[in-house]
């Protein structure tokens, strides 16, 4: 048992770390499906991106602990968390992670908001990643080829519009074909163990059981900022809501991808989803949660259980 206590001093050496790494993978990355976004080791991969997320959650409760009666200054509530959100994005826009983006500026947004920054500079930044967006969109074919296949999948349905569509095929039934009798898995989606395996869940376990899934994701999400709200401390309060927000995120926009709301993005399922590095630094953050949990006055069966232990 950790006390996360101890991540708050180490968490700008992590942030530079995942810097680093970035670099590394601007560098010395391996290509693959037209990204260039982990590093080779061996036969095994790494993706620092994954890393950088949690970096940004942990030295932005840090610093937001510290000067946490400063946060309405531009000094301390402003420019450190742009200029850290710049270079990490920037560097993970070098990987056409487009996605990593997204999901970097609204962890980074969330927890600057928890932070007490005014609102004026949410509108100021809104309109900034829209122009970046923007801009972003216009450069790299394959991120308009997706929006074109996501706002009409069926006018290329052999190829960019193929994946949304046979993931379409296997969302619907009540019950579903049953557990491990999918057909779609069979060659005809791709990534059905990895960004799509929603709509495997869908197929095999229907309506009833896609709805399990996320009524359990719900509860997880639910109970995170519970936990947040009932910390001892400010760090674990910020630590555990942006991790909490860090689940959601990956949650809405992955079933929000498989099932057509959002153009096709390279976000994994958390928990479900293959894939080494992502689902690592989800266990870690699962982790976090249940040590500030711990610690946290409120927390009855935790206590009852020490006392009796």
């Amino acid at each position: 048992r950790i006390n996360y206590q101890i991540w708050r001093g180490v968490s700008m050496i992590i942030l530079a770390g995942s810097v680093f790494l970035l670099i590394l993978v601007a560098l010395f990355g391996t290509d693959g499906y037209g990204a260039k976004r982990w590093i080779q080791i061996g036969i095994f991969s790494f993706q620092p991106s994954e890393v950088a997320k949690l970096a940004i959650i942990m030295a932005f409760a840090s610093m937001m602990s510290v000067y946490r009666d400063k946060m309405q200054t531009v000094r301390y509530g402003i420019l450190p968390y742009a200029a850290i959100l710049v270079v990490i994005c920037g560097l993970t826009a070098l990987e056409r992670h487009f996605s990593g983006v997204l999901i970097i500026l609204a962890l980074g947004a969330t927890m600057m908001f928890l932070g007490g920054v005014e609102m004026k500079w949410f509108l100021i930044g809104g309109a900034l990643v829209g122009a970046f967006a923007a801009i972003y969109l216009a450069t790299m074919g394959y991120a308009s080829a997706r929006v074109t296949a996501w706002r009409d999948p069926a006018s290329d349905p052999t190829g960019d519009g193929y994946q949304i569509l046979q993931s379409l095929y296997a969302i619907g039934g009540l019950m579903g074909l049953g557990f491990g009798r999918s057909r779609q898995k069979y060659l005809y989606l791709p990534f059905e163990h990895n960004d799509y395996i929603f709509p495997i869940v869908c197929e095999e376990l229907g309506y009833i059981g896609a709805m399990a899934v996320l009524i359990l994701f719900a509860m997880l999400i639910i109970r995170g900022y519970w936990i947040a709200m009932h910390a001892r401390d400010r760090f674990g309060a910020l630590l555990a809501a942006g991790i909490t927000t860090h689940l959601a995120l990956q949650t809405f926009l992955n079933i929000a991808v498989v099932t057509n709301f959002l153009p096709a993005t390279g976000i994994s399922l958390p928990f479900f989803s293959y894939g080494g590095t992502a689902l690592l630094m989800q266990l870690f953050e699962v982790g976090l949660i249940l040590s500030v949990s711990r610690q946290n006055d409120n927390n009855f069966l935790y206590r009852n259980w020490e006392a009796a232990g």
